[in-house]
């Protein structure tokens, strides 16, 4: 180091530091960390990946508890401990394509269905009360054998044809502008939905009649009906459903079990409601392990039907369950939020239809598990064990994605995508740009050089 002018050791000069900004408060990183949040939730294809991620991760973490929960009851039939999961599997499988089909039909297309649908569906639900025809399952004769295991069940489908024939009928009467009279808004969709209600309860099916009942109200919710209009159409309803549930004993015996602690809560037998309380109080937190259920081995009625649920809350705990109510929400939210930016009638009635469809349905089992409501017998949306139930049920999640892809924002969002790889190059048609080069690491990196970089 050089020295000074004096010839003594060199003077050390005093380095002025600059002042550091102020620190912004802690708030401000939590409303930017907000404002961020909320920025991705608006973007256009939100309701999109909501729909598509959501529906996707239920079917398959119910594949996953359908194979957990149905083992027990395969091996007391004598049948392999996959054989219901295999079913499921097959199921889901037919219902990926049912979904993608219907993710990609146009609106005009799911409009032409709507008829052939509801005629399709009516047909089979009549042809379910003739003899040798129509089979009964747990007391309930709902059902069609197609030969062997196979069976269907006609009223699942009545739910999506009451969705798309609705959805229909109250757009069409919008565009003509006859919602403001009430004979128009009730006839014929009321008649019709009482029709499909009346060929259920032939059946005895009482839990699919109350999905049912929820989709007809959800219509006509969504067409502006009167209070006045809404409430009487629900008092009747109510009424009929207290002669109905009176009628049985069954039934009876159901409402009875409610706030049951005890199997044998009196003179009724609630085994069912008990042990799957049983089930979710013995999960704890984080559960006793998928596949370590002890209900399932044959304490617990339908483990890998109606009562699933119970076997989740056993094995993966209330970590588990809150995840599967997680993803019902954010179906929900998606599907309702598909419903209000639309502005074609059909989609919203149709969006709308459906999301009171898969909420109330999930409601209502997840509520017959908690013990909140009475069991209803209805399977988990997307994950109880059942391909009748499934393959309507992801058609209609197909029919939500395409309405979500169809939104101005998301369309022109997705015409925007480019793929990750072989971009075209800016400038010219596309005729003289020349062979294309795929927009790899390498070529980013000499690219990068200068011209006379060697």
């Amino acid at each position: 180091m050089p020295g000074s002018r004096t010839g003594g050791p060199p003077v050390q000069r005093a380095v002025r530091r600059r002042p550091e900004p102020p620190r912004p408060p802690s708030d401000n990183a939590v409303r930017r960390l907000y404002t961020r949040v909320q920025r991705a939730w608006d973007r256009p294809l939100t309701a999109y990946y909501l729909i598509l991620g959501g529906s996707l991760l239920i079917t398959v973490l119910g594949l996953v508890m359908v194979y957990s929960a149905s083992q027990i009851k395969a091996l007391q039939m004598s049948l392999p401990g996959s054989y219901f999961f295999r079913k499921q599997l097959l199921a889901a499988a037919i219902g990926t394509g049912l979904l993608f089909a219907a993710s990609r039909m146009p609106v005009k297309l799911h409009r032409a269905l709507a008829y052939p649908i509801l005629a399709v569906a009516v047909f089979l639900m009549a042809l379910v009360q003739v003899p040798g025809i129509g089979v009964a399952v747990n007391g309930n004769q709902n059902w069609i054998a197609l030969g062997g295991s196979f069976q269907i069940q006609p009223s699942e489908l009545g739910k999506l044809a009451l969705v798309l024939w609705g959805a229909d009928l109250i757009a069409r009467k919008q565009d003509k502008r006859l919602l403001t009279q009430w004979k128009h808004m009730l006839v014929p969709l009321v008649p019709v939905a009482f029709m499909l209600l009346g060929l259920i309860m032939l059946g005895g099916d009482m839990g699919t009649a109350i999905v049912l009942s929820a989709i007809l109200f959800g219509l006509l919710w969504l067409a502006g009906a009167p209070t006045r209009l809404f409430v009487g159409v629900l008092s009747f309803a109510g009424v009929i459903g207290v002669l109905l549930i009176k009628s049985s004993e069954n039934r009876m015996a159901r409402l009875q079990c409610l706030g049951a602690t005890e199997p044998q809560s009196g003179p009724v037998d609630c085994w069912q409601a008990v042990h799957g309380i049983y089930a979710l109080a013995s999960g704890g937190i984080f559960g006793s392990g998928l596949g370590a259920s002890v209900e399932k081995w044959g304490q617990l009625p339908e483990a890998h039907t109606d009562f699933i649920f119970a076997v989740t809350g056993e094995e993966l705990g209330l970590s588990g369950t809150l995840s599967v109510l997680a993803l019902f929400a954010a179906l929900g939210y998606a599907g309702i939020r598909v419903a209000g930016r639309t502005e074609d009638p059909f989609v919203r009635y149709a969006a709308g239809g459906v999301t009171t469809w898969i909420t109330a349905q999930a409601v209502i089992n997840i509520g017959a598990v908690l013990g909140l409501l009475p069991i209803a017998g209805v399977p988990l949306p997307l994950f109880s064990y059942g391909g009748s139930a499934l393959l309507p049920t992801m058609f209609a999640i197909g029919l939500l994605i395409a309405f979500a892809r169809d939104e101005p924002a998301a369309r022109a969002a997705l015409s925007a995508r480019q793929p990750r790889f072989g971009r075209k190059r800016a400038g010219g048609a596309a005729q003289d740009r020349g062979p294309r080069r795929w927009n790899t690491m390498r070529r980013r990196a000499s690219a990068a050089r200068s011209s006379g970089e060697r």
